[in-house]
């Protein structure tokens, strides 16, 4: 996302989200009426707006779970039809989109994220099995392992879900109310974990929050554009890649260790 005095540094990326005169409908209501946004490779997008502003509906807009009425989205630089690279997008939806009957365990859910749509009869061998059990760790859900998804509470879940979407290292991490439901010990360290990949790690965010501390702290105080009631917080990272891991496994790890030394004091 660069629009007039956001991060000129920004352009030098591709666009890896291109939203081009969406409009979205409802039961003859308007929810959406001609948003126009792009996010580049590196950007940290925080979205805020009221309640009823949009900002779910256009997430799953984004990741294809709904269709505009009007407009275009482009992943990638591919039209939303033709996209098939599922598995470069990591996608936590809303704690309360979850069916409570849906019978999969959370180690099952969380294995899940390793592959894209159309992949999850994919054999799953040693390095898979230990991926997910680093990301299970990291969300300090190892315990619930065998557990129905059904059967945990709110904050649970969600750590389920966290840990779906970053177990396959994603290339672009789309956010809906992350935290919600989670202790505030968690939520620091999930935070710290976010800036961490963002500047040293080639990864792309759009989050929605209602945490306007966090989003100003980071994004800064003023959004960078708005379209509607949407207003857009934008942060570029043109850092180096300094870490010496190139994948999630060090970013895991260290929420890990911080999380299990918050306890022990």
């Amino acid at each position: 996302m660069n629009p007039t005095g956001a991060v000129a540094a920004a352009s030098c990326h591709e666009e890896v989200v291109s939203v081009d005169g969406v409009s979205f409908s409802y039961q003859q209501k308007n929810v959406l009426t001609e948003v126009s946004f792009g996010v580049k490779e590196r950007d940290f997008v925080g979205l805020i707006g009221s309640n009823g502003a949009g900002k779910s509906t256009l997430l799953k807009l984004i990741v294809g779970l709904l269709k505009p009425t009007k407009g275009e989205v482009r992943l990638f630089g591919k039209p939303l039809s033709r996209f098939k690279e599922w598995d470069r997008i990591g996608y936590v939806p809303q704690k309360n989109a979850l069916n409570p009957l849906f019978p999969a365990t959370v180690h099952e859910v969380v294995m899940s994220g390793l592959y894209g749509r159309g992949m999850l009869f994919k054999r799953i061998g040693k390095q898979e099995l230990a991926k997910g059990q680093d990301a299970m760790r990291a969300m300090d859900i190892e315990d619930l392992a065998g557990k129905r998804i059904g059967q945990l509470s709110g904050g649970q879940q969600q750590r389920v879900f966290l840990a779906r979407a970053l177990i396959n290292n994603p290339s672009l991490l789309i956010l809906d109310e992350p935290t919600v439901g989670i202790d505030a010990e968690t939520q620091e360290s999930f935070f710290h974990m976010l800036r961490h990949m963002h500047q040293h790690h080639n990864m792309t965010f759009l989050m929605v929050s209602h945490d306007m501390e966090m989003i100003r702290g980071y994004l800064g105080q003023e959004p960078a554009s708005k379209a509607g009631k949407l207003n857009f917080y934008v942060r570029h990272s043109h850092e180096t890649q300094d870490c010496v891991e190139d994948n999630l496994a060090h970013s895991l790890s260290g929420l890990r260790q911080r999380m299990e030394s918050g306890k022990r004091g």
